[in-house]
């Protein structure tokens, strides 16, 4: 009975993957075809109409390593910011017991529960007066909306510390600056990379906000620039395919490297 259920959770987990993988398979399969081989047939690999060149000409098109500099520059640089400040407001909340700190604490909980449309509008009119609908402007609302996750991440982790290290710094002669930087950062590494990766990610994924505050073609992230890219080429499913490769295979690459430090900054901050 029980080898039975072992035999059909199994065969359902391979169902799930074949489901899961599927649409990944046909993407990457389709881009090495023409377009005649694409609607021939979708499922068999490229035999006869195999072709390289709509990877050179989606490249070309994409103006790929212009829009891939804009996304490294803004995921970079964002996460960055994020960590730098948010591990600083974690740090300072746990250390200050009040009923402020625990206020403050709360606002950066709830506010993740706001959802972006109900204050989308508003936001870009602010920061459309403001003169900050580019890169630097899209960089600070990025502060702003990843900055509650990695509070909270960082909120978890902290407690886990020892005040008696500090305290001993302190003795020592550290203001509270090289207290943080010197005894504690050093400290937080799981969680930062933690916080770094699942930043990274949403940054590198992101649409809307892109959309909402880039105006200038040499200043499109990748997404963006995809989007546009098959407004362009939407009956040309060979580019178009192949400009999907090329635009997901830097985050894949970067998840695959980093994706064991996820789930063990996860349970380091959630756990301790």
């Amino acid at each position: 009975m029980k080898r039975s259920k072992k035999i059909c959770i199994l065969l359902i987990s391979i169902i799930l993957a074949l489901i899961f993988i599927s649409p990944f398979y046909i993407v990457l399969v389709n881009s090495f075809k023409t377009q005649k081989g694409i609607f021939s047939d979708v499922i068999s690999l490229p035999k006869d109409s195999f072709t390289l060149e709509n990877y050179k000409e989606a490249f070309e098109e994409l103006n790929f390593i212009k829009s891939f500099t804009n996304s490294i520059l803004i995921t970079v640089v964002s996460v960055v910011v994020i960590i730098f400040f948010s591990s600083m407001a974690a740090w300072m909340l746990v250390r200050t017991k009040s009923k402020i700190s625990t206020f403050i604490f709360l606002m950066f909980s709830a506010s993740m529960l706001v959802p972006f449309q109900a204050v989308m509008l508003p936001l870009v009119r602010i920061m459309g007066k403001a003169g900050l609908l580019n890169p630097g402007g899209l960089i600070f609302m990025y502060l702003g909306f990843g900055t509650s996750l990695s509070v909270i991440l960082y909120h978890g982790f902290i407690k886990s510390i020892p005040k008696e290290i500090e305290e001993a710094a302190v003795i020592d002669g550290c203001n509270k600056f090289q207290i943080f930087y010197l005894i504690v950062f050093p400290i937080l590494k799981p969680i930062t990379v933690t916080v770094a990766i699942l930043n990274s990610m949403w940054i590198w994924n992101d649409f809307l906000l892109p959309q909402l505050v880039i105006n200038r073609p040499e200043w499109q992230t990748i997404p963006l620039k995809m989007f546009y890219f098959f407004g362009q080429y939407s009956k040309r499913w060979d580019l178009a395919l192949a400009g999907l490769v090329i635009s997901i295979i830097p985050i894949v690459i970067f998840y695959l490297i980093m994706q064991k430090h996820i789930i063990q900054g996860i349970m380091n901050g959630s756990v301790k």
